[in-house]
């Protein structure tokens, strides 16, 4: 499905940075899912996207983002390449996070924490049962986006700080919790660029805010969720 526009005219991508500043440096978690369509699509969008696998690549990093794929593999990375509490840092540091479909679980509370969500895996069914729909997502505009669900989850429960942005069926596919965005779906296998452009957006924000230096952040303890 890499590529569908689903019939639409091909988004416009907004620029990642203005000119004379440095492009955004993003990260895609390289560990398991398809990191290679996300950096394809930051790129589009003027970032520099770079894939991550080690803590120390974190540094320097403006926003990450953590694909679809298998997240009990995902989480199982982490562990092994002792990432979690890292993350953690990185996003109580001020630096954004975008975890799509498995991204979206490894994020909520049963895994990292960093936002404050209740997940259900594969909740529209197995691989076989993958399937489109269109979403309007807050902040987005009046078109539609063209959701592409593969083994997808669903959010079955916020906390009070979450907003939801976009529902399916009467089921959050959606959130944002301050600098932590999901989504459901896969947003990188269309050619409409506007949620990838809205966590630049957030990346841009924190990066003309004046971040704290890596070695003067603290991150979360780990029941911690951050608001």
């Amino acid at each position: 499905m890499a590529g569908r526009s689903g019939g639409r005219a091909e988004a416009t991508p907004p620029p990642s940075h203005n000119a004379g500043e440095r492009a955004l440096r993003i990260g895609v978690l390289a560990i398991q899912g398809d990191f290679g369509a996300h950096r394809h699509a930051l790129a589009r969008l003027g970032a520099e996207a770079v894939e991550i696998r080690r803590p120390q690549e974190l540094d320097g990093l403006d926003g990450l983002v953590i694909p679809g794929g298998e997240s009990t593999t995902i989480r199982m990375g982490l562990e092994t390449y002792a990432l979690e509490q890292p993350l953690r840092d990185f996003v109580s540091g001020g630096r954004p996070v975008f975890g799509t479909c498995a991204g979206l679980i490894v994020l909520g509370r049963a895994h990292l924490g960093l936002i404050d969500i209740e997940t259900k895996r594969n909740a529209y069914g197995r691989q076989v049962r993958s399937f489109e729909s269109d979403v309007v997502v807050e902040g987005l505009g009046d078109e539609s986006l063209r959701a592409v669900f593969i083994r997808g989850p669903w959010i079955e429960a916020v906390g009070g700080d979450v907003e939801v942005l976009a529902e399916l069926d009467g089921r959050p596919v959606v959130a944002r919790q301050g600098n932590v965005l999901v989504a459901a779906f896969h947003p990188e296998l269309t050619d409409d660029l506007r949620l990838h452009a809205s966590f630049l957006a957030l990346a841009g924000a924190e990066q003309n805010n004046g971040r704290l230096p890596a070695s003067r952040r603290s991150g979360p303890g780990k029941d911690e969720v951050p608001a």
